[in-house]
């Protein structure tokens, strides 16, 4: 079984930045595609962005497109989401996920593995 934590969320002004973590553990990480999911509320939750196991390949979605960067470190068995230029509309708990295997994937149910989630709020 994977475990993820979330961390990095809080309260950032717009057009700040911010870097989300996920650390995983109890698993072969280096192995699984990964993804960041938004849910603002009263929507559903959202795609962000994925990055395949080697981190050859990664999507955004078209609202983050160009403000975000994922990444990931599988030494040390995280991922990163690099967020730049935030703006009041990205405000939402951040979930990171872990895709039953290495491939990128912008499909929710592709994902067996998610955190707690972690909040992030920016104020315009």
């Amino acid at each position: 079984q994977v475990q993820l934590v979330e961390s990095g969320g809080g309260l950032v002004q717009a057009g700040g930045s911010l870097r989300l973590s996920c650390a995983a553990s109890g698993h072969t990480f280096s192995s699984n595609g990964m993804g960041w999911f938004r849910q603002a509320p009263g929507k559903q939750r959202e795609f962000v962005a994925t990055i395949s196991w080697s981190g050859s390949s990664t999507y955004y979605a078209d609202s983050v497109k160009g403000r975000f960067t994922i990444s990931r470190d599988n030494a040390k068995n995280t991922v990163y989401l690099q967020m730049n230029s935030l703006k009041p509309e990205d405000t939402a708990v951040y979930y990171c996920a872990a895709a039953s295997y290495g491939l990128a994937s912008t499909r929710q149910y592709e994902y067996h593995y998610w955190g707690q989630g972690t909040q992030v709020t920016v104020s315009s």
